[in-house]
């Protein structure tokens, strides 16, 4: 089964750069303490890697 990564976003997107702010609206964060689940693919690791600083990751086995 793939991995799922659960993202919970801990710090605010106020006075970051656009394309983060995007980012994050698109990983389907909108509130701050908010988490998602995806499944682990390169295209969802990318975009976290580009807000690490906002989120923190954690790896579901499902």
């Amino acid at each position: 089964m793939p991995k799922k990564l659960k993202i919970r976003q801990v710090r605010s997107a106020i006075n970051r750069p656009g394309v983060q702010k995007r980012t994050v609206r698109a990983l389907g964060i909108r509130r701050l303490h908010q988490a998602v689940v995806h499944d682990d693919t390169p295209q969802i690791r990318g975009m976290v890697n580009r807000v690490i600083h906002l989120v923190t990751v954690e790896e579901l086995d499902e």
